[in-house]
Formats: structure tokens, C-alpha cells, sequence
């Protein structure tokens, strides 16, 4: 009988995520075999749970969805000044996150999962997990440009120096880059940090999976040995 704590069991369950199944704690709101729940308690499958005095329906089979995020939406679940909000737009019938936001003037490449342990790790920088993008600058790019960027660049505006990365130029003003950390919005503040602006931003591979076959806008659901692999390249065991 395998015990985890209540929140991460809400959150697999789809409830909502671990900090809101927090608050959703604190107000008194879940009952476990009855009893008002408390903060940091442990639960397991064989518990009866209720959340606002309903019953919940168990764990949720783990999903993972490669999403194609069009130029325009914005990454997050609530924002009511954002006029395309991530979440709204993902017609699923399970609740999922993303892990490594893309900001709104980019597209491309987003993976979602309802698994906590996946989204973690795919979320760890110290794991050097592999991103791909296609970046297009105003420009023409130069040979040091491009060492400049290999190298690692400065960022003054985060203290930090970001990690040597491959870089490949494909035109006179567009490059391939591969990325093994997530820096805020970090490849426009190492273009702009160069004299450089980009014009567009495109992630199309995240670890092994790609946005192949995908339209802006479109998901699919991951499966076989597709999803093995991007759990193995994780670390973990695929449920």
C-alpha cells in the first residue's frame, strides 16, 4: 500500500494542482474517512476521500500530450487580461500542465501530463535535458555571432551565464539551436545581449519527442515506444 500526501493525490487525481489542493486543505474543504483533513497528511487508494462533501473517483491514468502552442496564446491556466489562455484552449478531458513555458510571441513545442513526477523532472535544469528551436533574427548572422552563442552568453538582467549549447546556422539570417537549460525568455535575451532581434521563435523538439505531424493548435497523445522513451530519458519508469 503505497502512501503519498494529500495534496499530490488531489493533483493526480485531476482536482486541481498541488498549492490550490493546499488551500482547498487549509479551508477545511477535504474530508479523509470522514475526518477533516490536515496539512501534510498522508493518504493512500484504499482512503475514502471527499472533496466540498463529494467523493473523488480515484487516480487518473497518466496522460502526456505534444501540443503545437500557436504565436498569441499565453501559458498559464488563469490570466484575465490574456485573450488566449493556454488552458482554455486544450479540449481534454483530463487536467494537465505543461512543463517549460514558451512566451506568447513563440510557438511551437509544448508537452502536458498530468503526471507530477514527469513534469518535475522535465522541469529540472540540472538534468540537461535537450531543447530544440528554429530561430529567425533582422540581422545577418556572422561566424561570431555564432561562437558567441555556443560559448555562453552573459545576462546581465539574470546574473547569469547561460550553458554552452550547439548552434548551427540554416540561412543568412536564421540558426538552429539546441538548449540543455530554460532561462527566462532566454534565447531573445542572449540575441538581444548580441545586437541581435529576434524575429521568430519556433521550439520544435523537446528530449525525443517533435512536433512532427502537428498543426498550431493541434495535440496529440503520446503512446508506445515513443512515450517509453521520454519517460526513460527522464529517469523514471513509465506507470
Amino acid at each position: 500500500m503505497e502512501l503519498i500526501r494529500l495534496n499530490k493525490y488531489l493533483a493526480q487525481c485531476g482536482v486541481c494542482s498541488r498549492r490550490d489542493a493546499d488551500k482547498l486543505i487549509e479551508q477545511g474543504r477535504v474530508k479523509v474517512n470522514g475526518v477533516v483533513a490536515t496539512a501534510g497528511q498522508q493518504v493512500s487508494d484504499r482512503d475514502t476521500i471527499l472533496v466540498n462533501n463529494k467523493p473523488l473517483k480515484g487516480k487518473e491514468q497518466k496522460v502526456v500530450l505534444a501540443y503545437y502552442k500557436p504565436i498569441g496564446v499565453i501559458c498559464t491556466e488563469r490570466d484575465a487580461h490574456a485573450e488566449k489562455v493556454l488552458m482554455k484552449l486544450i479540449d481534454y478531458p483530463v487536467r494537465v500542465t505543461y512543463a517549460g513555458r514558451l512566451d506568447k510571441d513563440s510557438e511551437g513545442l509544448l508537452l502536458l501530463s498530468n503526471d507530477g513526477d514527469l513534469i518535475n523532472a522535465m522541469m529540472k535544469g540540472a538534468h540537461g535535458h535537450e531543447k530544440e528551436y528554429q530561430v529567425k533574427v533582422r540581422k545577418e548572422i556572422t561566424p561570431q555571432f555564432l561562437k558567441q552563442m555556443s560559448d555562453g552568453v552573459y545576462l546581465e538582467e539574470l546574473d547569469r551565464t547561460t550553458r554552452p549549447c550547439e548552434i548551427e546556422q540554416t540561412g543568412k539570417y536564421t540558426f538552429r539551436i539546441i538548449l540543455t537549460q530554460g532561462l527566462n525568455r532566454q534565447i531573445r535575451r542572449m540575441c538581444q545581449t548580441l545586437g541581435y532581434h529576434v524575429q521568430s521563435l519556433k521550439r520544435v523538439r523537446v528530449l525525443n519527442i517533435t512536433l512532427k505531424g502537428l498543426a498550431p493548435g493541434k495535440f496529440r497523445e503520446l503512446t508506445g515506444a515513443e512515450l517509453t522513451a521520454l519517460y526513460e530519458s527522464c529517469g523514471l519508469k513509465r506507470p
